[in-house]
């Protein structure tokens, strides 16, 4: 599973060099990055600080990469909030490259934020800014006007950055427990995989930000599939069991009630209770499916028995 990250891709209408300038030189990152700058000029392979004009630190680490005026790896650690100060390190990526007609295009990676939540919410609109306002100070010589100081600052405890964060967690470990259902042949190992990624899914969907009792269902349901899948089929009964408790709880019906049925009666043929699994088979096929493309998709899944 990919650990949580931002990317960015700008076009700037100047050189790859000015770009890089813009990047490094404090008479153009107090402009444009919240008054800040770094220290000293940055050294591969040694640590850094960044500080606002007072002399306060906003952010420190380790250049990892300076190749001048292509690329600029550094690790992130910020320093100017306490919460996020107890997080740890991030890593942020600058690429540089020409893109023609007297374009550059900048692209901008912030990673390893995946034990982060709270600078992944800090940052996430954040860079927009920064590098909205860089753009506009190379192209018209002026940054972005400061934010309205009379505007009620928004926090990142009035956002939620662990649900939010944990709403993107599950997502990636959903998509990525499919790519390991979809092999035709699984090794020990990858079957394993599998069984953690979508454990993880339900640990997040638990905790995520706009999470509905759908959420869950679905989850429960990916775990049923992924342990008929890794040949647990008790396993996937429970799992097809709490599905469909969930349906029958929060009157869920449509699709999800479809396939909570769906996943009961093949964990029940597994077992070898094929009049169990004819029945919820049967109740798979009764539910009534109100969108054409969801019922297309469910008369596919359950037009061989389980």
């Amino acid at each position: 599973m990919p650990a949580a990250r931002h990317q960015y891709e700008i076009y700037i209408r100047a050189t790859p060099e000015q770009v890089w300038e813009a990047l490094l030189d404090p008479a153009f990152t107090r402009q444009y990055f919240h008054g800040t700058a770094f220290d000293r000029p940055p050294v591969q392979g040694e640590p850094f600080r960044t500080s606002l004009p007072d002399g306060s630190p906003a952010v420190d680490g380790t250049v990892e990469v300076l190749d001048p005026p292509h690329r600029l790896v550094h690790t992130w650690h910020t320093l100017y909030d306490a919460g996020l100060t107890a997080e740890p390190v991030s890593r942020v990526e600058w690429h540089v490259e020409p893109a023609g007609e007297g374009l550059t295009r900048l692209r901008l990676v912030h990673g390893d934020l995946a034990q982060s939540p709270k600078t992944w919410a800090n940052v996430e609109h954040g860079w927009v800014w920064v590098l909205d306002s860089l753009k506009s100070l190379l192209e018209t010589g002026r940054p972005l006007p400061a934010a309205d100081e009379d505007a009620e600052p928004v926090s990142w405890r009035d956002r939620e950055p662990d649900a939010e964060w944990h709403r993107f967690q599950a997502v990636e470990a959903n998509n990525s427990t499919w790519e390991l259902i979809g092999r035709s042949e699984r090794s020990p190992d990858e079957a394993e995989d599998m069984l953690r990624r979508a454990y993880a899914a339900a640990y997040h969907w638990d905790r995520a930000a706009g999470r509905r009792p759908g959420n869950s269902a679905r989850a429960d349901w990916l775990l049923a599939k992924v342990h008929l899948l890794a040949g647990h089929p008790d396993t996937a009964l429970h799992h097809a069991g709490r599905c469909l408790a969930t349906c029958e709880e929060h009157d869920l019906a449509d699709f999800d009630l479809a396939y909570a049925h769906e996943a009961t009666a093949r964990a029940l043929k597994a077992l070898g209770r094929d009049e169990e699994a004819a029945r919820s088979w049967a109740a798979a096929k009764a539910v009534p499916i109100a969108d054409d493309e969801d019922r297309e998709h469910v008369a596919e899944d359950l037009a061989v028995g389980p």
